[in-house]
């Protein structure tokens, strides 16, 4: 009999001791999660803002350029209409 009561004993210290309260750590362990994500969100939110700053200035370079190039085929209409009336000026 004093060998069931010991592993009577036992069984129960060993499941008092697995029914322990671990809420602190818990709570540490959700705070660290949370700020954990907090932080992620925060930087991606900040990539996505300086990702459209880029996108916005490559935006108007694309313009810029466009730009450039509908004045430059201006200018080389207009140089190959003074080298038509050249050609025809010199027959």
């Amino acid at each position: 009999m004093k060998k069931i009561a010991l592993a009577a004993v036992a069984v129960l210290g060993l499941t008092v001791a697995a029914c322990q309260d671990n809420a602190p750590d818990n709570a540490v362990s959700t705070e660290n999660t949370i700020e954990t994500e907090a932080a992620a969100d925060t930087n991606s939110a900040i990539a996505g803002t300086e990702n459209l700053g880029a996108a916005a200035d490559n935006a108007l370079d694309a313009a810029g350029n466009s730009l450039s190039n509908a004045g430059n085929s201006i200018e080389n209409a207009a140089e190959d209409v003074a080298n038509g009336q050249d050609n025809v000026a010199g027959q």
